[in-house]
């Protein structure tokens, strides 16, 4: 196959259903020749940040000369997004290649998109072996495709109500499916709370003798100074580092930078050598597309720095209730602004209601729209759900780019158009007003 051929055959796997489960993912890796035995991973589990503290990682253990392989999912713009070794996308031709050995392989059997995407990922990392190749849970944990490592080391960030569907509709319940990643005496790194999902994860870690190093108990970041970005890291053994840089916007990037730097320092005491100057550096050059992501467009459309002409976009991928928490706080922390223009879409299965009345209030005008995706809630469904008092301030549009071209005709340059609600939408947005993350090569 060549690429456009794979990418195709890749997209057909989306019309089966999520299947949770590893019996069939075994069996076809051991067809495979079981290519993720012995590689040195890191595994990320959790609610929200598994994706800010992957590309954290992913940097700073690229700065310091290893070569990291990062697995991360969805994809904004091209599948290739899912796939990376330091800073460098998978290429066209092995992303074919690989596509074409699974399907040669799988021989008319059936598997699923995430099965098919993580397989390729550890073909690829066990390929080019890396030194190190960081895992981001699909969904859940216990029963995700990816679950079929022995990591180095386990990293669960947080855990709060997310596809209910699947895995259960209580905090515990949630809890118990991502503590499936935790293996017996591997390190546990967590930023989970003292509720019923912190007790779950103690109580499996401790069902494993896993070590279990938590956020706020046995290390923690702290503002230096909030308008430069600065933050101070105090680790385990008395370890502090000041002066640290972060990147990346929102006061949650402080706990998540630090559960990257716990997992690195556990690293360093298996003998790896990542230094400050590392950390620092690593950390001042992380970037993580499409997460409270802000940039001004001229009227041509061109990125700008100057704010007469041009209009401010922020761009997060929050969907669920404890994402738009995260959100709101940023749009205050963070953002000046004088009227917020919100474009909306979101997919039919999460939690609606709660997400889009939670942050529905702070917007002069919503413009819900419709992601291409068959899951995606229709722009009619979404003004249904806010109240009726905040009905007429809504507006329907039937694509992303009419959404925009709706928001920019209405904001000034001391306006924002925050762009949320799902990935899927963000991904669309942003390839309209920045263009492809990916290469072609």
């Amino acid at each position: 196959m060549n690429y456009q051929q794979a990418w195709e055959f890749l997209d057909q796997l989306q019309f089966f259903k999520i299947k949770l489960g590893l019996d069939s993912m075994n069996r076809f890796l051991k067809r495979l020749g079981n290519p993720h035995h012995n590689l040195p991973y890191i595994h990320i589990g959790g609610t929200n940040g598994k994706g800010s503290v992957g590309a954290t990682l992913c940097s700073i253990l690229g700065t310091a000369g290893y070569k990291t392989g990062f697995y991360t999912s969805p994809h904004l713009s091209s599948v290739r997004e899912r796939f990376r070794i330091n800073n460098n996308y998978i290429s066209r031709q092995d992303f074919a290649r690989l596509i074409s050995k699974i399907h040669d392989v799988l021989d008319g059997s059936q598997i699923t998109y995430f099965e098919c995407t993580t397989t390729l990922a550890l073909l690829w990392f066990a390929e080019q072996q890396v030194d190190f190749a960081i895992l981001e849970v699909g969904m859940g944990g216990r029963l995700d495709a990816t679950n079929v490592v022995t990591p180095l080391l386990s990293i669960i960030t947080n855990v709060s109500m997310d596809h209910e569907q699947y895995l259960g509709d209580t905090l515990a319940q949630v809890a118990t499916e991502k503590a499936g990643i935790i293996k017996e005496k591997i390190p546990v790194v967590s930023g989970v709370v003292d509720d019923d999902s912190g007790r779950t994860i103690k109580r499996f870690c401790n069902d494993q003798q896993a070590p279990l190093f938590l956020f706020g108990r046995d290390f923690k970041g702290v503002y230096e100074d909030r308008e430069k970005n600065r933050w101070q890291y105090r680790g385990m053994d008395g370890m502090t580092i000041n002066d640290l840089p972060l990147a990346m916007k929102g006061s949650y990037q402080v706990s998540n930078a630090s559960l990257a730097l716990a997992a690195v320092q556990l690293l360093r005491r298996q003998g790896n050598a990542i230094t400050e100057d590392h950390i620092h550096t690593g950390l001042a050059q992380t970037s993580w597309p499409g997460r409270l992501e802000s940039f001004r467009l001229s009227d041509q459309g061109k990125l700008t720095d100057t704010p007469a002409d041009s209009i401010q976009f922020l761009l997060d991928g929050a969907h669920n209730p404890a994402g738009v928490a995260a959100l709101k706080q940023a749009l205050d922390d963070d953002f000046s602004y004088k009227q917020l223009f919100l474009i909306w879409g979101a997919m039919a299965d999460k939690d609606l209601q709660t997400t889009l009345q939670d942050i529905a209030p702070l917007a002069e005008t919503i413009i819900f729209t419709r992601p291409e995706s068959e899951r995606s809630a229709t722009a009619q469904q979404l003004r249904s759900i806010l109240p009726t008092s905040m009905q007429q301030k809504a507006v329907l549009t039937s694509s992303v780019q009419e959404a925009i071209d709706n928001a920019r005709a209405m904001t000034t340059p001391d306006d924002l158009i925050c762009i949320a609600g799902s990935l899927y939408l963000v991904g669309a947005a942003r390839q309209l007003l920045v263009g492809a993350l990916t290469a072609d090569g």
